[in-house]
């Protein structure tokens, strides 16, 4: 109403005048909950403000601390280079030798045990070799026992059952020889007399076992008992015991088991000692089996 009051000259000199007053700025409605911060500004221009960094990300590169690096120890180039020749002589003279205990091995060997000239064909038929040479002294063994035996039986008759008891030491026990320190005895206990066999008052076999890393050399003398051979093998195999070699010799009713065996994963065996349990267990229910079939027969 106040402006139809007004003519157009002045109106227009009206509106030059408010357009050319500075306009205040304020982000709220209200001037009374403006902060005091923004009472100090007052009125702010129509031009963008400048953004600048926060002065905390520029406090905190600088506060970075750059890694000192551990300087490195430089060898002289005459040191390295001996260093270098002196393994190189060290790897050459081992293989050296390598090559010259292989041949002296291979050498000794029969042709047939060696198929190949590589190391690992030259070492396998060195064992085989040894186990076939084993066999043979423990065959021999079994065959002086008898011969000795035979003789000490004419002798007996001959002097009328004279010194047999001497006799009987004289022969000893088959295979003593080759039971050094069993687990389990039942005949050598008394001529081997060693701590290793404070469990053969309930033996029924001489067991021997020797363990190194997953390989264990296994001896058993027992009496022979029907399929006993057939039972051993799937026993070893029920617990994990890979049959690698196997040397079977005779004595009358004594029997003679070189066994080389692999512990293989899963095997619950962990020692020389539970090895050697874990066969005297076998053997005894084969010895129950035989005296069950014994009683019904």
């Amino acid at each position: 109403m106040a402006l139809q009051a007004l003519s157009s000259t002045e109106l227009f000199n009206f509106i030059n005048m408010y357009d050319s007053a500075p306009t205040p700025f304020s982000c709220n409605n209200d001037s009374s909950e403006t902060s005091p911060q923004d009472q100090n500004i007052g009125t702010c221009s129509s031009m963008p403000r400048l953004s600048h960094p926060p002065p905390q990300a520029e406090t905190s590169v600088q506060g970075r601390k750059k890694r000192r690096r551990r300087p490195k120890v430089c060898k002289n180039k005459e040191e390295a280079e001996t260093q270098r020749m002196t393994h190189i002589a060290v790897e050459r003279n081992r293989r050296k030798q390598m090559n010259e205990h292989l041949a002296v091995l291979r050498s000794l060997m029969p042709e047939s045990y060696v198929q190949r000239g590589d190391q690992a064909s030259i070492v396998g038929g060195a064992i085989e070799f040894v186990k076939e040479l084993e066999h043979i002294l423990q065959s021999l063994e079994a065959k002086k026992f008898a011969l000795l035996e035979g003789s000490n039986k004419d002798h007996n008759n001959i002097n009328n059952n004279q010194n047999s008891d001497e006799n009987k030491q004289f022969l000893g026990s088959p295979f003593a020889q080759f039971f050094a320190y069993p687990q389990f005895s039942c005949s050598h206990q008394n001529q081997l007399g060693n701590k290793y066999t404070s469990q053969s008052k309930a033996a029924i076999a001489d067991i021997e076992v020797t363990l190194i890393e997953t390989h264990a050399n296994i001896r058993i003398l027992s009496r022979r008992r029907v399929r006993q051979l057939s039972k051993i093998v799937a026993s070893f195999h029920s617990v994990f015991l890979t049959i690698l070699h196997l040397n079977v010799t005779t004595l009358d009713s004594l029997v003679l088991y070189s066994i080389s065996a692999k512990v293989e994963e899963g095997c619950q065996l962990n020692s020389a000692d539970d090895i050697a349990g874990a066969v005297h267990h076998m053997l005894r229910i084969i010895e129950e089996e035989a005296a069950m079939l014994g009683c019904q027969s």
